[in-house]
């Protein structure tokens, strides 16, 4: 690999950490791993804040974490910044056969994973046991649908939250010694239902719950400040009183009039 590549200076970087820093020489792949996850969280954010400036330094963290698992490969003699690359151009090129005349359509991504290299895998093997659960659903879901197994459209994922929400309510009525179990059980399949829907819907759920998030904090602590202000104390105000100070906080903001305590609505 060329010496003035930005890859090639980045690996030329940790080397160098590697050979003169005390720290950086005896981190290995199981040390890096909480920093790894970590980074690429911090990426998520800035992606989600679209801060440029944000997203190079998290890029760069990111990129200084691939190249000390490149030099951490070739310390072992395991592969290089050549293989590495090689092998992520053979397998795009396997998957955009259309693109590179190896084949006259393309493949769903799924498919073509599925085709290629791994072939044998199963359609949910291979995700990492450390995603979200939130994300987990959606990637489960997008994999499925990767290979036909979706609906048309909203209306089926739409049509299944209504039913779970039916479950659910039956399991609430049912006061037997397993309650809690099919409890967890039902909303669980209702949270997965609600992820399919924002799937259908081209909605992130993550993004989607994160502003469900910051606008309940930004409401409560709307409502801390006015209870304050009127000498509320919020442990001993009765649930009719906390609820008036919150429709008062979102008329506040423009917002509509329905009960929205434990919710943002």
């Amino acid at each position: 690999m060329p010496g003035d590549t930005a890859l090639a200076r980045a690996l030329a970087l940790v080397r160098d950490l590697r050979a003169r820093c005390p720290w950086d020489r005896v981190q290995t792949r199981d040390t890096l791993r909480p920093y790894l996850v970590e980074e690429a969280l911090e990426l998520d954010q800035a992606l989600k804040q679209d801060d440029a400036a944000r997203l190079r330094d998290e890029l760069g963290d990111l990129l200084l974490h691939v190249a000390f698992q490149i030099v951490i490969g070739e310390e072992r003699g395991e592969f290089d910044a050549e293989t590495v690359t090689r092998a992520l151009e053979e397998k795009m090129r396997r998957r955009h056969p259309h693109l590179f005349e190896l084949g006259d359509k393309p493949l769903s991504w799924e498919l073509g994973k599925r085709e290629t290299g791994k072939a044998k895998r199963g359609v949910l093997d291979g995700l990492p046991a450390a995603l979200p659960p939130l994300l987990m659903a959606y990637r489960l879901q997008e994999r499925a649908a990767g290979v036909g197994f979706d609906w048309p459209d909203a209306t089926g994922p739409m049509e299944k939250v209504k039913e779970e929400t039916v479950e659910l309510e039956a399991e609430m009525r049912d006061a037997g010694s397993g309650m809690r179990e099919a409890l967890q059980d039902e909303i669980g399949d209702l949270l997965f239902a609600v992820v399919n829907l924002a799937r259908k819907l081209a909605i992130d759920p993550r993004a989607a719950l994160e502003g469900a998030n910051a606008k309940f904090t930004r409401r409560f602590e709307a409502v801390e400040r006015l209870a304050e202000h009127r000498g509320v104390d919020l442990g001993r105000a009765g649930l009719a009183d906390l609820d008036r100070l919150w429709d008062e906080v979102k008329a506040a903001e423009g917002g509509s009039r329905r009960h929205g305590r434990q919710g943002t609505s």
